[in-house]
């Protein structure tokens, strides 16, 4: 099996928001902001070749939206065709496409404006996107909080071409991925568990978005349901800590992938280190 990370672009986000009740001289400490308080957030997706399928992680923004989002100034937004043939693949390959949530930010490259900009394709035609059941629920029917997160052409193509499904509980998508259900910063989040190097990988999304939000009161402002957060977190990094899992983050620019340590009642980075490509 061969797993390569896919860096879908750059955004920039008010630290506040980040990190919600932690006060800023608490968080800038563990992680750097500019003098409008602004932190850089990656958008970091993985394409997995198990040999059978071909599985993309999330997609990033895309750039149906850049001019409406330009608040968060995006950068290097990934043309996935080209970076795909890099690594000898090309869009029509991807078999599989797990979204861990349908924010725009995670999903938005999933389709593309033709050269006229009036229709709306499918970036990766053949694939099966896999969402949580709950999630796209909520996208059909968001609540005030997440209304401005959901942009129908990111996903409504990709129902009307019969390439939705839908995922109601923990289940396996292949012998080397599970995708399990998770609910707190919003409803139905797939998080993938990911056996590779002897080793299970876990693509923690916005579950836990970059490294120093481990602790558990550490939740965004974000979260449409931070006590459920906190609560799903800990059953997260319960595990991790126990069975030696290996966080892996989608949206930390700084730090790919750790280990986690139990500190008294809490949990705390251990080792950080790039993501093995």
């Amino acid at each position: 099996m061969k797993i390569y990370k896919i860096e879908a672009g750059f955004f920039d986000c008010d630290g506040g928001a980040i990190f919600g009740v932690v006060p800023k001289k608490v968080w800038q400490k563990r992680y750097p902001c500019n003098q409008e308080n602004f932190c850089t957030l990656a958008m970091r997706c993985l394409l997995i070749d198990t040999g059978e399928k071909l599985v993309l992680i999330d997609s990033g923004t895309g750039d149906k939206q850049l001019d409406y989002l330009k608040y968060y100034n995006f950068k290097g937004v990934v043309n996935f065709e080209l970076a795909l043939q890099k690594l000898g693949y090309s869009c029509g390959d991807v078999t599989d496409v797990i979204l861990t949530h349908l924010h725009f930010d995670h999903c938005g490259g999933c389709t593309y404006y033709d050269a006229e900009r009036k229709n709306v394709l499918l970036t990766f035609p053949n694939a099966v996107h896999w969402v949580g059941e709950s999630q796209w629920k909520n996208f059909l029917e968001p609540n005030v909080r997440e209304g401005d997160s959901y942009f129908p052409e990111n996903m409504l193509p990709v129902q009307e071409a019969g390439k939705l499904q839908l995922v109601k509980e923990n289940r396996f998508l292949c012998p080397e991925i599970e995708l399990r259900i998770f609910n707190g910063h919003t409803v139905g989040q797939s998080v993938s568990y990911i056996q590779y190097l002897g080793k299970t990988w876990i693509y923690v999304g916005d579950v836990i978005p970059v490294a120093p939000a481990i602790p558990l009161a550490w939740v965004s402002a974000f979260d449409a349901y931070p006590v459920t957060s906190m609560q799903e977190k800990k059953i997260l990094l319960q595990e991790a800590e126990e069975k030696h899992q290996i966080l892996v983050f989608e949206q930390d620019a700084y730090t790919e992938c750790c280990t986690v340590k139990k500190s008294n009642d809490n949990f705390r980075m251990d080792e950080n280190f790039p993501f093995p490509n």
